[in-house]
């Protein structure tokens, strides 16, 4: 057969094995194929990565074929030799290296069905395309890249998203751009119902070359989830659509949620994987607001917890997803403490590992403190959300194979994914329990320890934990809103221990700053009583808490601390609390 003009050599080889009737799978063998980004901060690599993730969500659908490197982010890298080791899942696979993106398409051939053309003048047109690239097998192409390649890679044009947005419906083209795509794709029920993506669009990231909620999209495109970027906030205007009239972006982002929650049916919650962006939603350099990031973080979960969403929050730069997803998966088991410990009048110190609760700390930040050579001297708990089982289940067997005695798993915020619990609706508590029981099941969890929220936990939720967390539960109370949230009082609930997770040293910024601070929560602590203190400790390593440990001693030599896990804290914590020692409120 004579190759088509234009048409380069190695897509011609496939064109003619497909003419022959050779079908696609028997042109496939068992490899794992790589691809290395240029991710040089420029335009260009942009619009490369955005191709190559695309085809990468299609191809990984079937099978593991296709994994993603950075010259710029080593932890693809790392992930891969770990996972390639004697006896786990990708170990022994041959490796093909995937040279361009004319060789790309080879390998996507008979998969890709063409190309969505995105608008550079809306950039929430580069989300749209991703949505609709997801449903309908395509690939995301700028107007530079499909017109230098688009023809030669034999590639039909699925939308051309061009001029197509105006803001005509809302005054605002970008949340026109969003309204149309949630009743063509999420409303017609061809996007997926548990999953959707707050993924940053194009409004700076493109001109810099940010790629890190680019690399994610293969996640979206084999999930088919909805992709958007929209403020929280309806008092001011975002800092990407400052004409836009007030309110906009928030009236689009409740009918998004309205459709998400229909199209759920109350069988499935929904993850919202991805954060807002900094840059255009709260006061960081450069944007100035009236929001905070917290607050702003804070008010995207109480926008989504009604409507049985919870977040995946920093989920950028999280390379290969729809690949790792396929590992093998089966229950996790996880060591429980060996002596049960009698109660005695000691004050114990508990601390929580706390914020891998979404992907990018989970597989970017766990393993530089994985590592600490100390880990496994002093007992911890490692608050990890349990339902990144779904997209990590290879990075959790490997923590659990690896971790010791005294490395202990719990939930992080707020127990199978973020949301507000007082938030949910009544009627859909029981799907809220059913949810949680089925990861926290999997990964051998039973506490949970940082459940966050605007007020102190109902009875109908604290009942709800009882379900799915018996060994614990501590709460951080922040009322935002001003409705009078109060934390609750240390007691214990039908069985279940309560208590408030101390946040005041989270933000570590040194062994001996940690320790004036957890000394001050010990100010009340007499000697001679049991006390019980648990502590948030944010992407520190096991190192600093033990040297922090050491400086508490020091300042409170009267007291005799203990450190201990978080199973014998809330054993001891429930008989000291429970029935017989005080009344529960």
């Amino acid at each position: 057969m004579t190759r088509p003009p234009g048409v380069p050599a190695r897509l011609a080889a496939v064109i003619t094995l497909a003419a022959v009737g050779v079908p696609v799978a028997a042109q496939e063998t068992r490899v794992l194929h790589t691809y290395l980004l240029a991710d040089n901060g420029t335009p260009e690599a942009y619009d490369e990565a955005m191709a190559v993730a695309c085809v990468q969500g299609v191809l990984n659908r079937a099978a593991p074929r296709l994994y993603v490197l950075s010259p710029t982010d080593r932890r693809p890298e790392y992930w891969l030799g770990v996972l390639s080791e004697e006896g786990r899942w990708l170990g022994g696979l041959p490796r093909e290296p995937v040279t361009d993106l004319d060789a790309l398409v080879v390998l996507a051939q008979g998969r890709v069905r063409g190309a969505v053309i995105w608008d550079p003048a809306i950039p929430a047109t580069v989300n749209v395309a991703t949505t609709i690239a997801g449903v309908e097998d395509g690939v995301v192409l700028s107007p530079e890249l499909a017109d230098r390649n688009r023809a030669a890679w034999g590639l039909p044009v699925l939308a051309d998203l061009r001029g197509r947005f105006t803001g005509a419906e809302t005054g605002s083209a970008k949340n026109d751009a969003y309204r149309w795509a949630v009743r063509e794709y999420l409303a017609r029920g061809r996007c997926s119902a548990h999953l959707i993506c707050l993924y940053e669009d194009a409004f700076s990231t493109r001109a810099r070359g940010d790629t890190g909620y680019v690399v994610t999209r293969d996640w979206a495109v084999r999930n088919r989830a909805f992709v958007f970027d929209l403020s929280p906030w309806g008092d001011e205007k975002p800092g990407d659509d400052i004409d836009q009239p007030l309110g906009t972006d928030l009236a689009t982002y409740r009918l998004l949620l309205e459709e998400v929650l229909r199209q759920s049916a109350g069988e499935q919650m929904t993850e919202l994987a991805g954060f807002f962006a900094f840059g255009k939603y709260s006061n960081v350099p450069g944007h100035a607001s009236a929001h905070d990031p917290v607050p702003t973080e804070w008010e995207t979960v109480h926008l989504i917890s009604p409507y049985n969403c919870y977040q995946n929050t920093v989920a950028g730069s999280c390379f290969n997803q729809s690949l790792h997803c396929q590992a093998p998966r089966k229950p996790l088991r996880q060591r429980r403490p060996a002596e049960a410990a009698a109660l005695a009048d000691k004050t114990y110190l508990c601390f929580l590992m706390a914020d891998y609760d979404s992907a990018t700390p989970l597989y970017s930040f766990l393993p530089t403190h994985w590592a600490d050579p100390n880990r496994g001297r002093i007992p911890l708990a490692w608050g990890i959300d349990p339902n990144l089982v779904e997209t990590f289940p290879d990075l959790f067997g490997y923590f659990y194979a690896t971790a010791s005695p005294n490395d202990h798993f719990t939930a992080d915020a707020s127990a199978a994914g973020y949301m507000n619990p007082n938030r949910v609706q009544e009627r859909y508590l029981p799907l809220f329990v059913e949810h949680n029981r089925r990861f926290f099941a999997e990964t051998d969890m039973a506490i949970a320890p940082m459940v966050l929220d605007w007020d102190a936990p109902t009875a109908a939720v604290k009942d709800a934990f009882t379900r799915f967390a018996p060994d614990g539960f501590a709460t951080i109370v922040m009322d935002l809103h001003g409705g009078g949230g109060r934390s609750p009082e240390p007691h214990v609930w039908k069985g279940m221990p309560v208590t408030n997770l101390i946040n005041n040293a989270c933000n570590f910024e040194s062994p001996e700053q940690a320790a004036a601070i957890v000394t001050g929560c010990l100010e009340g602590q007499a000697a001679g009583v049991p006390g019980f203190h648990f502590f948030r400790v944010v992407w520190t390593g096991p190192t600093q808490v033990m040297a922090t440990v050491a400086r508490v001693r020091e300042a409170r030599p009267d007291l005799d601390l203990e450190v201990v896990d978080p199973y014998t804290f809330f054993r001891l914590f429930r008989e000291h609390y429970g029935p017989g020692a005080r009344v529960a409120d």
